[in-house]
């Protein structure tokens, strides 16, 4: 049998790098000693760090090179 815990717990998003969790606000206020220690900090909903991200994308597709199509070979007939 399972148990479900539902409770309206808030959620903190916390990032290192390009590696993002979500953790329970309790959660990290008990940890977050252990949390600084390994990097992690609290992220911020920036719109323009958003916008940054697709535009770079979008320069990288544009750099993009269409492949080559391979030539046919024909095959040797048995004599």
């Amino acid at each position: 049998m399972v148990k479900l815990i539902l409770s309206n717990e808030k959620k903190i998003t916390l990032t290192r790098g390009n590696k993002t969790i979500t953790r329970s606000e309790i959660d990290y206020e008990t940890n977050k000693a252990m949390y600084d220690f390994r990097g992690f900090k609290q992220a911020k909903d920036d719109v323009k760090d958003n916008t940054k991200e697709v535009d770079q994308t979008f320069e990288n597709e544009a750099k993009v090179i269409p492949l080559k199509k391979k030539r046919k070979t024909k095959k040797k007939k048995d004599e």
